[in-house]
C-alpha cells in the first residue's frame, strides 16, 4: 500500500469514533495496554508530559512544544485530530511523520491489529509511541483524545500532567455533570508526579485535590500566575490561561532546562515551530476572517467574549456541528445580531443542517442553510463587506473543510 492507501485502510477498515461517533468508539485500556506490550512498550522509553482538559489542551500542548524546541531538544508532539493530513497528529520538532514511517508501521503490524480487532485511536497512539521511541526524543508531549481516565494515552507515566479546565463536552462517554466528567480528566494523574491545574473551577478543584491526595502528587494551581512579561502568537485572550498553565508547569520541571529567554521565544513562535492551525486563525484582513476549532459551550463563551475586542460592522458567522453536541444551547448563546450561514461538513457524524436550522428559526436567528461547508462561505463572502467580521466554527470537520477552500 502506498500512503493514501494506507490513511484509507486506517478509516475504512478499523473502527473511528472520529469518524462515526459512539458505536465506533472503545473506552478501554486493555487493548493499548497489549499493543504497547507487543512493541516492547516504547512509550517507557522516553520523558513526557500529558496533557488534559476539555478546551486548550491542544493550545498548550502545542506552546509546551515550542519551548522545549526552542531549549534545544529534540521534541515529539502527539495530538488529535488532525484537520488535512492524518501527520499532523504526530510531529518531531514540528515536522510530521514521514509518510514512509506511517506505511511501514502498518504494513508490519497489519495482520496484528486486524486480529485483535485495535481501534484507530490506539493503533494512531502506538504509532506515536513507536515513532517516538526509535527517534529517541528528549520529552514528548501528549495530548489525551478523550477523557482521561480510560484515554488510550494514558498508559504513560508523565514528568508531569496538565488539566487545562473542564466543561460539558463528550458528554455520551464522559459522563452528564462537570463533577463526573472531572473525575475522568483527574485520572490522568500519576503516584508522586506533580500535576498543574490551568484554570481554577471552585465547582470541581476538590475532586483534583482528592485524586492527587491518593496517588500522593504535589498538586499546583496556575491561576496566579504573572503573565505580563509573556505573549504568544496565537491570538485570542483565553490563550492566557493556557499560558499560565505552561509556565507554571516549566517552572515545576526538573529534569529538563528551560530559560525564560526560550519560553518567551517558544510562546512568540508556536505557529512558525509547530504548524499549529484552527485557533482562532485569521485568513483574511477585510473582510477579516477567523477559524476557530472551538465546538463546545464553554468555547463558544470564550468566542464571544472575543467579539467584542474587535471593531466591526456586521458580524456574520459560517457555522455547523456533528452529532453529539448541545447545539440548541451553543445557538442560544451566539449574538442574535449576527447573520449566520448554517452548514454541514461531508462526513456521517454530521448534524443535519435542517435541524439547525429549523432551530434557528424558533429563537429568532437570522440565516440562511446549506448542503456544503463550500456553498455556505462562498455565499458569507458574496455578501460582505470589507467593514464586516467573518467567523468560521462548530467543528473542527467545519474548519477542515474551510482550509482546503483557501
Amino acid at each position: 500500500m502506498n500512503y493514501t492507501e494506507t490513511v484509507d485502510w486506517l478509516y475504512n477498515q478499523l473502527p473511528v469514533y472520529h469518524r462515526d461517533g459512539f458505536i465506533k468508539y472503545k473506552l478501554d485500556l486493555n487493548s493499548i495496554k497489549s499493543v504497547c506490550n507487543f512493541l516492547q512498550n516504547p512509550q517507557d522509553n522516553f520523558k513526557s508530559i500529558h496533557v488534559a482538559g476539555t478546551n486548550g489542551k491542544g493550545s498548550t500542548s502545542h506552546m509546551l512544544a515550542s519551548i522545549f524546541h526552542e531549549g534545544g531538544y529534540k521534541v515529539g508532539l502527539y495530538t488529535s485530530p488532525h484537520l488535512i493530513d492524518f501527520r499532523e497528529r504526530i510531529k518531531l520538532n514540528g515536522k510530521k511523520i514521514p509518510e514512509s514511517n506511517v506505511v511501514d508501521f502498518v504494513k508490519k503490524y497489519q495482520n496484528y491489529f486486524q486480529k485483535n480487532k485495535i481501534s484507530f485511536f490506539e493503533m494512531t497512539v502506538a504509532m506515536a509511541f513507536n515513532y517516538f521511541s526509535k527517534s529517541k526524543v528528549d520529552i514528548a508531549i501528549i495530548e489525551t483524545g478523550l477523557g482521561g481516565r480510560l484515554d488510550a494515552t494514558n498508559i504513560i507515566n508523565p514528568i508531569i500532567s496538565i488539566i487545562t479546565n473542564v466543561g460539558l463536552d463528550h458528554q455520551e462517554f464522559l459522563g452528564e455533570d462537570i463533577k463526573q466528567i472531572a473525575e475522568e480528566k483527574a485520572g490522568i494523574i500519576k503516584s508522586c508526579k506533580p500535576v498543574v491545574i490551568s484554570e481554577y473551577q471552585s465547582s470541581i478543584h476538590k475532586i483534583f485535590i482528592d485524586k492527587a491526595n491518593e496517588k500522593k502528587s504535589d498538586i499546583y494551581l496556575a491561576n496566579d500566575i504573572d503573565i505580563s512579561d509573556f505573549s504568544t502568537d496565537l491570538q485570542g485572550s483565553f490563550q492566557n490561561k493556557n499560558i499560565k498553565g505552561v509556565i507554571k508547569s516549566l517552572s515545576i520541571i526538573d529534569d529538563l532546562s528551560i530559560s525564560t529567554k526560550d519560553i518567551k521565544k517558544g510562546l512568540l513562535n508556536v505557529i512558525n515551530n509547530t504548524g499549529l492551525r484552527g485557533r482562532w486563525e485569521i485568513i483574511n484582513q477585510r473582510p477579516r476572517t477567523i477559524l476557530d476549532v472551538g465546538h463546545n459551550f464553554e468555547a463558544f463563551e470564550e468566542t464571544i467574549k472575543a467579539f467584542d475586542e474587535i471593531s466591526f460592522e456586521k458580524l456574520r458567522i459560517v457555522i455547523g456541528f456533528v452529532k453529539g453536541k448541545n447545539f440548541e444551547k451553543i445557538l442560544r448563546s451566539l449574538p442574535k445580531d449576527a447573520y449566520y450561514y448554517f452548514c454541514q461538513p461531508d462526513i456521517n457524524r454530521a448534524l443535519k443542517v435542517e435541524e439547525i436550522f429549523n432551530y434557528s428559526k424558533k429563537i429568532g436567528m437570522k440565516g440562511k442553510s446549506f448542503l456544503t461547508v463550500k456553498s455556505a462561505y462562498q455565499c458569507c463572502c458574496d455578501e460582505s463587506r470589507k467593514e464586516d467580521l467573518i467567523f468560521i466554527g462548530g467543528s473542527s470537520f467545519i474548519i477542515s473543510d474551510i482550509i482546503k477552500l483557501v
